[in-house]
C-alpha cells in the first residue's frame, strides 16, 4: 500500500512516532492521524505542535513532566533536521523517556542533517510513517489509485492517466480532485468520461492545457486558455512552468530517438502513454525550433518571476514565440529542408 493513503493502522498509542519525508500532504496526514487517534482515546488531550525554530528547552523539559491538565499530551516536533545542535542533543536525551501519557511525534525530512535523531527514534522502537516526496510517474499513478480506494471508490486505468494528465503531479490538488470525483460518483467506478466531465471547465483553463495547445500549434486556443487561466486565478509561474515542462519533455523524447515506447518510458522515467503522446507532438518540431522555444521559455520564466512588469504580457509573448518556432519547423519540412 502506498504511504499516500495515510493508512489508519498508523494510529497507535506508541509513545514514539517518526514521520520521515518532506511531502507536505503526507506529513500533514501522518501527524493528523496520530493526533486524531490520541483525541479518540482522550478528547481532552493536550497538543503541542512546534516547528524547529519554535521549539524551546522548556518544551523539552515538558516532555518528561506530567501534563498540567492531568491528561495525555502529544508533542509534535516538525523539521527535526533543522534543529540546532543543543536542542537536538537535548531531544536525544528525552527520546524513550517520556511518561506513558506523552506521545512524541518527530517529523524529519529523511536527509543526512540530524539523521541521528531519526536513527535514535527507530532504535527506541518508534513507529515510522513514510512521507517522502512522490516523484516517479508510476508512484503518482499508484497514489491516485490508492487515494480513490481510500475514499471508497474505484478508478479505471484510463481515468487515472487522464487525471494525472489534466492535474499534473501536485499531490494536494490530486487528492482534492480525487475526493471531489468520488463524492460526485457516490463511490462508484471513475472512468475517463467522469474525469473529462469534471475537468472540462477547470482543466481546460489550466497551465497544462495552455501548454498542450501551444505545443500542438493552436495559438488562438492557447491564448484563450491563457486568459481563462489568468482570470481564474492560476499563478503565472505555474503556467510558465507547464509550458517549459512540456517543451523539455519534447526535447527529451526527441533526443532519445525512436524505438520501443516501453523502453523509452523506462529510460526517460515517464509513463509509456505520455512518451507516445509527446513523440506524436515532437514530429512537428525541429531541433532549432525547439531550441528557440526553450530560450523563449527561459526568458518568460524570468519575466513572470519579476523581470517583467506584466506577467500576462510575458506569457502572451511566449505563446507567440513558441508558435513561430513550431511554424518555422513545419515550413522547413514542407519545403523539404
Amino acid at each position: 500500500m502506498t504511504p499516500a493513503a495515510g493508512s489508519a493502522d498508523a494510529a497507535t498509542s506508541a509513545s514514539l512516532v517518526l514521520v520521515q519525508g518532506d511531502e507536505d500532504l503526507l506529513v500533514g496526514r501522518a501527524v493528523r492521524t496520530v493526533v486524531d487517534a490520541a483525541r479518540a482515546r482522550d478528547p481532552e488531550v493536550e497538543i503541542v505542535d512546534r516547528a524547529a525554530g519554535e521549539l524551546t528547552e522548556a518544551d523539552l523539559v515538558d516532555l518528561s513532566a506530567t501534563s498540567m491538565f492531568g491528561g495525555g499530551r502529544v508533542v509534535v516536533v516538525r523539521g527535526g533536521q533543522d534543529l540546532g545542535d543543543e536542542l537536538r542533543d537535548a531531544l536525544l536525551v528525552h527520546i524513550g523517556r517520556m511518561p506513558s501519557d506523552v506521545v512524541l511525534v518527530l517529523v524529519h525530512s529523511g536527509g543526512v542533517r540530524n539523521r541521528k535523531l531519526a536513527d535514535a527514534m527507530k532504535a527506541a522502537g518508534a513507529r515510522v510513517m513514510p512521507a517522502a516526496k512522490i516523484t516517479r510517474p508510476r508512484d503518482r499513478h499508484d497514489f491516485v489509485v490508492a487515494e480513490v480506494r481510500r475514499l471508497g471508490g474505484r478508478i479505471s486505468e484510463g481515468a487515472a492517466r487522464a487525471l494525472l494528465d489534466a492535474v499534473g503531479g501536485d499531490l494536494r490538488e490530486l487528492a482534492a480532485v480525487c475526493d471531489q470525483l468520488v463524492a460526485d460518483t457516490e463511490g462508484g467506478l471513475l472512468d475517463e468520461v467522469a474525469v473529462a466531465r469534471f475537468h472540462r471547465g477547470r482543466a481546460e483553463a489550466s497551465g497544462f492545457a495552455v501548454a498542450d495547445a501551444i505545443i500542438g500549434g493552436d495559438l488562438p486556443r492557447a491564448l484563450t486558455l491563457l486568459r481563462q487561466a489568468m482570470e481564474g486565478g492560476t499563478a503565472p509561474v505555474l503556467i510558465s512552468s507547464a509550458i517549459t515542462g512540456g517543451l523539455r519533455e519534447l526535447a527529451r523524447v526527441s533526443a532519445a530517438g525512436g524505438g520501443n515506447k516501453a523502453d523509452l518510458a523506462r529510460v526517460l522515467k515517464m509513463p509509456d502513454w505520455k512518451v507516445e503522446k509527446v513523440a506524436r507532438a515532437a514530429r512537428a518540431w525541429s531541433d532549432p525550433g525547439l531550441g528557440h522555444a526553450l530560450r523563449a521559455a527561459a526568458r518568460a520564466d524570468a519575466g513572470v518571476k519579476g523581470a517583467s512588469v506584466d506577467a500576462g504580457y510575458a506569457l502572451e509573448k511566449l505563446l507567440r514565440e513558441v508558435a513561430v518556432a513550431r511554424a518555422h519547423a513545419r515550413d522547413r519540412s514542407h519545403r523539404g529542408g
